[in-house]
């Protein structure tokens, strides 16, 4: 017998998947459960359906990384912050202020999780830091740490 997944069942399948159970298992366990519904004509075209809608909202994120990946390529980032007497910063510059001057500065709206600081940025100069766009994109970004 065809169901289609709803949730995830272990050793079965994961959600949204078509599979073949025994009769028993499907009208018994997973339909009652609310854990698959029947495979009919309908519910398979469903499936489909929202596979090709999936793959192309995926198709459109990836674009859309790809380019603002290419206007970042060259692009350096200027940050201000305050500093002591031993040009040592007052804390650190966050992925959340490189973030803000990206879109303040270049129009480029991007996560603060997106960018990853190995260590945080705690002297002034220059630093470069790897944005992850997307699972298949990232880029390098030159920021500068400027005192204010």
């Amino acid at each position: 017998m065809k169901v289609v997944l709803i949730k995830d069942v272990k050793d079965v399948g994961k959600a949204g998947e078509v599979v073949n159970v025994s009769e028993g298992y499907g009208r018994n366990f997973l339909i009652p459960r609310k854990l698959a519904i029947l495979g009919d004509a309908g519910a398979l075209k469903n499936v489909a359906d929202k596979k090709k809608n999936d793959a192309h909202k995926e198709a459109l994120l990836l674009q859309h990384a790809k380019d603002t990946a290419a206007k970042m390529k060259d692009l350096t980032v200027t940050v201000k912050a305050k500093a002591g007497s031993e040009n040592r910063l007052f804390g650190s510059v966050t992925g959340g202020e490189i973030a803000e001057v990206l879109e303040k500065d270049h129009d480029i709206k991007i996560d603060k999780r997106t960018i990853n600081l190995k260590t945080p940025i705690k002297t002034p100069g220059a630093h470069e830091v790897t944005v992850k766009l997307h699972k298949d994109v990232s880029c390098k970004l030159n920021v500068n740490v400027v005192t204010e």
